[in-house]
């Protein structure tokens, strides 16, 4: 499995982005999916995650009321909105397949993209 994450860039604070997250050779609507974050020297964090269906979506506290996790099974993507964006949310962003185990667990995912730089900035 590739999964590829894209949409980051440069935004100011209060800015908004959408990350989107796509796989080849393999389709993703049997996954639960995942985004993390990481920033120099720090271990990756958990964000977001959503089921196989989307119908449960679970957020870390620090995104909560500003970030929204998505999926369009059709078109085999997986989307992270983020809105109200702070420094703080400077980091690269990844998105993976979830395996089995708590949603917030690095542990419980096994495929990663590469990652996309989201750098919040004035």
């Amino acid at each position: 499995v590739q999964l590829q994450a894209c949409g980051g860039g440069l935004v100011r604070p209060g800015g908004s982005l959408r990350l989107s997250c796509a796989a080849s050779r393999r389709t993703l609507s049997n996954n639960n999916m995942g985004w993390f974050r990481q920033t120099p020297g720090e271990e990756r964090q958990f964000v977001a995650a959503i089921t196989w269906n989307g119908a449960t979506t679970n957020y870390a506290d620090s995104v909560k009321g500003r970030f929204t996790i998505s999926r369009d099974n059709a078109k085999n993507m997986v989307y992270l909105n983020m809105n109200r964006l702070s420094p703080e949310d400077t980091a690269v962003y990844y998105c993976a397949t979830h395996i089995s185990g708590p949603f917030s667990n690095r542990a419980s995912y096994r495929y990663w993209g590469q990652g996309t730089q989201v750098t919040v900035s004035s």
